[in-house]
This record gives structure tokens, C-alpha cells and sequence, in this order.
């Protein structure tokens, strides 16, 4: 099989689910490269792509780029013909970088250090850049209950992050479940993209399960 200028370096059981859907959505080629968490992953070869020793990544001719939120946006513009970001000039650009960015730091924290049972006393609240995972789910909520997408009718890369988050949140109990999140995850997960993710991926772990009994 000839090799794509893409690669992809994942884990099935990782963030990474979030990047192959991106992938999917994208409709090029690419390579799948399967780290595992103890060996490959913090290999020198993985570590010359990524110090952090974490996935995904994905280098596409000669650029790196690492972190889920910064990968998405990146495929989005490298392949603009896909039309999974508003052109700069559109006004929909604002709510794109604004909800991408806010799962990538106000949601994800505060999503992140509930879970850990983080015991932050409330008057610390406001050092914090989302303040509470009430105030964070409550500004979410009002954003997807406007429109089908976070950029209106639109379905972008925007969508693929976030939904993302909403979906483990929901799936996990990390995060309320509310009318709005549901709906939207349910139209997620019914495009054929997010489909193709999933199978792909759900597969490699079923591959993994199997070698190891």
C-alpha cells in the first residue's frame, strides 16, 4: 500500500478517538501508527515527534503538530476544501475559535479536576480560568441549545471537539446530563465519519484483546 504524506499516532483508548474522527471527517489518506503506552510511546523515535511522550500527533509532510484542539483546527484549514471551518472573513470564524478553545481550556480543566476530586475552596474559584464546572456546563449549554452546530447549520471542526467532550462527559458522568447535550451528541454520532471512527478504532482494541488471551 503506498504511503500518504499524512500520519497518524494514536491509541485506540486515548484522545486519540477524537483526532481519527477529525481524519474521518477529512477524507484523505493516511497512516495509522499504533503506540502503546509503556514502550512505543515513549520511545526516542515518538519522542522526537512529541517530548510529551502522548498522542496524538499527526505530521503531515514535514509538520508536526500535537494536541487534539490544534490538530483539528490544522486539518481544518490544511484542507479548506472540506469546508470544515469558516473562511477567515466569515463571521461564524468567532463562535469556531471561541467553543474550540473553550473545551480546550476552560471545559477540559475544570472537567479534569472534578473528576480528580480536586477540593478547591470556593472563594479560590476565582483564580481559576472557568470557575466552576457549573459555570462551565451552564455557558455550555446555552451555546448548543441555539443552533444544530456550533457555528449554526454549519458542522465544523469545532463540532468534532467539542462533541467529542460532551459525549465522553455524557458517557462517563463527568458531566450533567442535559436535553441539549444529548440531542446534539445524538446528531453527532450519526455522521458517517464519526461512524467510520469509531469502528476503526473499536477495532484495533478488539485486535489488542484478542492478542493478549
Amino acid at each position: 500500500m503506498a504511503h500518504s504524506n499524512l500520519t497518524f499516532y494514536t491509541n485506540p483508548m486515548s484522545r486519540g478517538r477524537i483526532v481519527r474522527w477529525m481524519l474521518e471527517e477529512v477524507g484523505q489518506p493516511y497512516d495509522t501508527n499504533v503506540l502503546d503506552y509503556s514502550t512505543t510511546m515513549k520511545a526516542p523515535e515518538y519522542l522526537a515527534i512529541n517530548p510529551m511522550g502522548k498522542v496524538p500527533a499527526i505530521v503531515h509532510g514535514n509538520a508536526i503538530v500535537t494536541e487534539c484542539a490544534a490538530i483539528c483546527a490544522y486539518l481544518a484549514d490544511a484542507f479548506a476544501e472540506t469546508d470544515l471551518a469558516p473562511p477567515p472573513s466569515d463571521q461564524r470564524r468567532a463562535p469556531y475559535y471561541r467553543w474550540m478553545f473553550f473545551a480546550a481550556g476552560p471545559l477540559e480543566a475544570a472537567v479534569t479536576n472534578t473528576a480528580l476530586k480536586l477540593d478547591i475552596p470556593a472563594e479560590k474559584s476565582v483564580t481559576l480560568g472557568y470557575g466552576s464546572l457549573e459555570d462551565v456546563t451552564n455557558a455550555l449549554d446555552v451555546q448548543i441549545a441555539k443552533t444544530p452546530y456550533i457555528c449554526g447549520d454549519m458542522f465544523t471542526a469545532a463540532d468534532v471537539y467539542v462533541g467529542s467532550h460532551i459525549a465522553w462527559g455524557l458517557q462517563f458522568g463527568t458531566l450533567e446530563k442535559r436535553p441539549a447535550f444529548e440531542s446534539y451528541v445524538a446528531r453527532l454520532q450519526q455522521r458517517p465519519a464519526a461512524i467510520r471512527a469509531r469502528e476503526l478504532d473499536d477495532a484495533l482494541i478488539a485486535a489488542q484483546e484478542a492478542a493478549t488471551t
